[in-house]
């Protein structure tokens, strides 16, 4: 008998926000996987940070194209886009916040989700 391999699609989905990011040239590209935590609010938080307002803008941008060509999928909420310092898009279990680098280091999303899975992506 042959095993189906199990795909999960979440996985598969940051891996489409992640290009987005890479496209535009976005920072400190960082995947938590929420999965196991208890009670956590979605399967994945993608953060990165843009060194200008414009940056954090051409990111978001960037994501939700490279997503609705990939997936098909559009944006359930976004959020922060006013004044480009902390930009939130939610795709129902990946939601993806695009700082602005001091922004980013201001509210430490990392260490408030530490007992997540990280990865780190490396940059190009």
């Amino acid at each position: 008998m042959t095993k189906l391999k199990v795909v999960d699609t979440s996985e598969i989905f940051v891996n489409s926000v992640v290009d987005g990011i890479q496209e535009v040239k976005g920072h400190e590209i960082v995947i938590l996987d929420l999965r196991e935590i208890p009670h956590a609010v979605t399967d994945f938080f993608v953060i990165c940070h843009g060194t200008s307002n414009t940056q954090v803008e051409a990111i978001t941008r960037s994501i939700e194209d490279t997503v609705e060509t990939n997936h098909d999928e559009r944006v359930w909420q976004k959020e922060g886009l006013t004044n480009a310092e902390w930009a939130l898009l939610d795709f129902g279990n990946v939601v993806v916040h695009v700082f602005y680098k001091e922004a980013r280091q201001f509210y430490a999303l990392e260490e408030l989700w530490a007992d997540a899975k990280v990865t780190l992506i490396e940059a190009d």
